[in-house]
């Protein structure tokens, strides 16, 4: 199944939690091509969420202050939907526990 853009988004700002990535680096991490991690890598420091060094002659990319927040919220929300999800499916199933009478 193709991934949106956010789901692109979204696995760079991961894979560059805590790490310097290249751009070599992401596109393996997030299963993309070179010429694709290089384009959101763009439009993500033009948003002043990731950033570029230049060490050895290697271009290497990391989260910006504002970019390690951007990813805790999606994260964060992305385990509120599975929350939401499971506690759905618990209430949706719940009608099919019967209930013990308390014996005195």
């Amino acid at each position: 199944m193709r991934r949106s853009k956010l789901e692109l988004y979204e696995d760079i700002l991961s894979a560059l939690f805590d790490k310097y990535l290249s751009v070599e680096s992401l596109a393996v991490q997030c299963d993309m091509d070179c010429v694709a991690v290089k384009t959101r890598l763009e439009f993500l420091m033009e948003n002043n969420l990731v950033r570029k060094s230049n060490t050895n002659k290697k271009e290497l990319y990391t989260l910006t202050t504002r970019g390690e927040a951007v990813n805790r919220s999606l994260n964060i929300t992305q385990r509120l939907n599975k929350l939401k999800t499971s506690i759905e499916g618990i209430s949706e199933n719940s009608h099919a526990i019967p209930v013990i009478p308390e014996q005195e």
